[in-house]
């Protein structure tokens, strides 16, 4: 069975008042699938290709101008807090930066403890013991415990912990598809492939599906099982990331490759 599925999604935004309004078109036509066998997809492009308007409709933040998404069958459409909160219990966002994802005034547990609670898989509402054991199992799946996390602000958490606090969180529901947007651009470059290997490792361990949206062609080449190359709302390239990258066709693709992975691992092929 396909978990999630594109069918020739358009997004077109009106922009300006009533004299001046123009349209722009996000995402043109836009086709793919992930099956149901776990893997990370990537979708890269650089700033305006349309990769994060992707993403807010896969979330259902967002609602496609033509075309059709559709989820494990169903079509993603979401009108009310039961719909939300049941799609959210099988997809997951992980955002760009943790620290806006973070009340600086409130502790970080009780966001995990919040969204135990939420979604709880149990049916029924967890008890406190339950609740700091699905928040505690979720944040040693990430490399944490709730033990290093309780009583702690957002500021006294480094930001490769507090993305990593993001993502225990988002596994909590034990979803079956994280949608991952640019979520190393707010981490030190030191930092960054330890979340893109614990990516790899949430889809080994969990059986996890991941798309990874990213302007960093070097991290996707690394993590990415399949990838999608974006340019101007239009998918230019696709395929087996190793393929696609090694040996590049469009004219865009080999571009990124130039400017972008021969900088971070050499010539590649």
């Amino acid at each position: 069975m396909t978990l999630l599925s594109l069918s020739h999604v358009t997004k077109i935004y009106r922009q300006g008042g009533m004299l001046g309004r123009r349209l722009i078109t996000a995402v043109k036509d836009v086709s793919f699938e992930i099956g149901d066998e776990p893997e990370i997809l990537s979708i890269v492009g650089e700033s305006g290709s349309g990769k994060s308007t992707v993403a807010a409709m896969i979330l259902g933040q967002a609602e496609p101008t033509e075309g059709e998404l559709q989820f494990a069958g169903k079509t993603v459409a979401i009108h009310n807090r039961a719909e939300r909160t049941a799609f959210m219990k099988e997809v997951q966002p992980v955002l760009q930066n943790p620290f806006e994802a973070f009340n600086p005034l409130k502790r970080v547990d009780r966001y995990l403890f919040e969204t135990a609670s939420n979604f709880s898989t149990s049916g029924k509402r967890p008890n406190r013991r339950e609740v700091e054991k699905m928040a505690d199992t979720a944040l040693h799946h990430v490399g944490l415990t709730l033990e290093e996390v309780k009583g702690r602000f957002p500021h006294e958490l480094s930001g490769g912990q507090l993305q990593r606090v993001a993502i225990a969180r988002a596994l909590i529901p034990e979803p079956r598809l994280l949608v991952a947007d640019e979520p190393v651009s707010m981490v030190d470059a030191s930092l960054r492939m330890a979340i893109v290997n614990l990516f790899g490792r949430l889809k080994n361990e969990l059986g996890l599906s991941i798309i990874y949206i990213t302007h960093d062609l070097a991290t996707a080449y690394y993590v990415s099982d399949n990838i999608i190359i974006m340019r101007k709302g239009e998918i230019v390239e696709r395929g087996r990331a190793r393929a696609v990258l090694d040996d590049p066709q469009h004219a865009y693709s080999r571009a990124l490759k130039d400017a972008v992975l021969a900088a971070e691992f050499g010539e590649v092929g």
